[in-house]
């Protein structure tokens, strides 16, 4: 037996291969996919960078394109923790982050399956739309479970300073947050496209130099320049349309990659490269310029004019004693502050100082003090409202000797005293009522400070105050389609969100609420007067501009004349059928989506 040794090659020890690509490559999307999460939390009020939900998007599409589903999850999850983490940090104001940190956690996942979602799409032809329609259609299974719902974070309400604001007109929070998700998608596939096309130039002048004899260097079947890998997915799958089965594709272009010999045997004389097609440019320029033209043309639509007279209304926020889950404890306190600075509009309206409102809107909670039961409660009420001389709008729990509290507001006459009530009917779950108590008590005792539960009115909330048809949404009601639309079908010229964000102390939520309001102002034509007992109170106009606001933890009164309106927008029409259609896109997009992994398997298999 004998043995053969190979020497060892003086060049190849002098240089040794090229090290595999740094492991910290293998960082890259996940790292983008959390940024682009952090991006879109940037957009969102107080601050007015609504335009860094597109580059946010734009990142998210380049994490996402090409990437197996199970890679798609994982980096929507990284995307949907970038985002709510920091977003919903005030749900953790006073209980602790265990809360915070369960809630963005759970509702991240939704984000997730819209990474799944996306991912899947994304090998289809004019993918922006379909991923911008996956979006959509995970944000509405997020808006109804579990226990009816969490909409917070919806993109389109971090865009009530943007320009697609117009678009929520069209077809509500729906269409309006497509449009950015559209936009985003659009910006990230135009920049592709424009690469690829950048590199096919670069490859077709090589060819023409090696045809003559004058070409130097040769061709990469790289693709250079198009700004991603060929072939290959970063979580370590092929790059194409069945998801990991077939011959690899360059992101670029999502044509099959060239081998070095195809590339030799077209220098030879052998088929010249094709031109990219035109399909795909083309629809990334309609995926941006589509969602601009819309709410250029539906600029339109935004109309402030008083087209059933005005009213002069007065929103009363009257203070807390103090910050923080104890405000309550001194409920007649709170009670009291209202009152006050109720009366003292009343002495400023005799003095000449303020003019005379039409009716006043107290704030969520304040009065905690059942006026039913408490008698000395309704003296104090009824004094303001007298002293005022109009109807008054009280916002009071009621607490019956049996079943459920309730979360009301009560039209108070000053001279009838209260003739009409209505039952928030979407109470917040874990801060009106506890779902499966005695579980979460094991994380949080915190529970035990909602002792009862409330319970949900049935009937939707519109007061004729002084004539006026007055829509009522309670607080976490703004942040629900169906809850502010149901009062402007059933005739309100005017919108209330009466509010109590004492809880939640000096953090953002008070300004994301209040965009909400703004959003819904312009979606349904109506003017929105937002009273909060500890800020931020507002009057805005249905054009979606804040007329007048206060600042938080002062006492105050806002007395404004607002437009009055009866026409109803193309998204007050349409109710659900907009979001209907983008989830009807979604579900086609998945669906081709899956019959081409499925036919690539079948003809891999054969």
């Amino acid at each position: 037996m004998s043995a053969t040794i190979t020497p060892v090659d003086a060049s190849a020890a002098d240089n040794p291969a090229p090290a595999p690509a740094p492991r910290r490559r293998r960082f890259v999307r996940p790292g983008a996919a959390l940024l682009s999460g952090l991006l879109l939390y940037l957009s969102f009020p107080p601050r007015p960078l609504w335009w860094l939900a597109l580059p946010a998007f734009a990142l998210l599409g380049w994490s996402l394109r090409g990437r197996r589903l199970r890679a798609g999850f994982g980096l929507g999850y990284l995307a949907g923790l970038g985002f709510l983490l920091p977003l919903l940090v005030w749900t953790g104001e006073e209980v602790g982050p265990g809360p915070w940190l369960a809630l963005a956690a759970v509702e991240a996942l939704f984000v997730a399956l819209a990474g799944l979602g996306i991912a899947a799409v994304s090998r289809l032809p004019w993918w922006p739309f379909f991923a911008a329609g996956v979006w959509i259609l995970s944000e509405a299974v997020r808006a109804r479970v579990p226990f009816g719902g969490f909409p917070w974070g919806k993109i389109a309400f971090g865009q009530a300073d943007g320009m697609f604001l117009p678009l929520a007109a069209v077809g509500g929070t729906p269409v309006l947050g497509f449009a950015v998700a559209l936009c985003g998608f659009g910006l990230y596939e135009a920049y592709r496209q424009i690469q690829a096309r950048r590199a096919e130039g670069t490859e077709t002048g090589t060819v023409r130099d090696e045809d003559t004899g004058t070409g130097q260097g040769t061709r990469s079947g790289t693709g250079a320049g198009a700004g991603d890998e060929v072939g290959t997915g970063a979580e370590g799958g092929t790059d194409t349309e069945a998801g990991g089965v077939g011959p690899a594709r360059t992101p670029a272009t999502g044509a099959p990659a060239r081998t070095g010999s195809a590339i030799g045997s077209e220098a030879a004389g052998g088929p010249r490269p094709r031109t990219l097609p035109r399909g795909p440019l083309v629809a990334a320029a309609l995926a941006v310029l589509v969602p601009v033209a819309g709410a250029l043309a539906a600029l339109p639509l935004v109309d402030d004019s008083a087209e059933d007279g005005t009213a002069t209304v007065a929103a009363v926020q009257g203070n807390v004693p103090r910050l923080g889950l104890d405000f309550n404890s001194q409920r007649r306190a709170v009670l009291d502050n209202h009152v006050a600075r109720t009366r003292e509009l009343a002495e400023d309206v005799k003095a000449g100082r303020a003019p005379q409102p039409d009716f006043v809107l107290w704030p969520e909670n304040s009065s905690d003090i059942d006026p039913y039961a408490n008698a000395d409660a309704a003296e104090v009420i009824d004094g303001a409202v007298r002293a005022i001389g109009v109807p008054t709008v009280i916002g009071a729990v009621i607490a019956p000797e049996t079943g459920k509290l309730r979360n009301t507001l009560i039209e108070w006459d000053p001279d009838r005293g209260p003739v009409a009530t209505y039952d928030k009917r979407h109470v917040q779950p874990f801060g009106e009522y506890i779902p499966m108590r005695s579980l979460v008590r094991v994380f949080n005792s915190n529970v035990d400070r909602v002792s009862r539960d409330f319970g949900a009115g049935t009937k939707v909330g519109v007061f004729d105050l002084a004539g006026t048809k007055v829509g009522l949404a309670t607080c976490y009601e703004a942040a629900f389609d169906w809850a502010v639309r149901d009062t402007v079908t059933h005739g309100a010229q005017l919108i209330s969100v009466p509010s109590n964000n004492a809880t939640f102390g000096r953090s953002e939520m008070t300004y994301q609420q209040l965009a909400m309001s703004r959003v819904r102002a312009v979606e349904h034509s109506r003017a929105v007067v937002v009273p909060v007992t500890s800020g931020v109170s507002a009057v805005i106009r249905p054009d979606g501009e804040i007329v007048a606001e206060t600042r938080m933890f002062t006492p105050d009164v806002l007395v404004e004349k607002v437009p009055l309106r009866s026409s109803l927008t193309p998204a007050t029409r349409m109710g659900t059928l907009p979001e209907a259609l983008l989830v009807a896109l979604a579900a086609a997009g998945l669906g081709w989506s899956a019959f081409r992994s499925v036919r690539a398997r079948r003809s891999g298999a054969q």
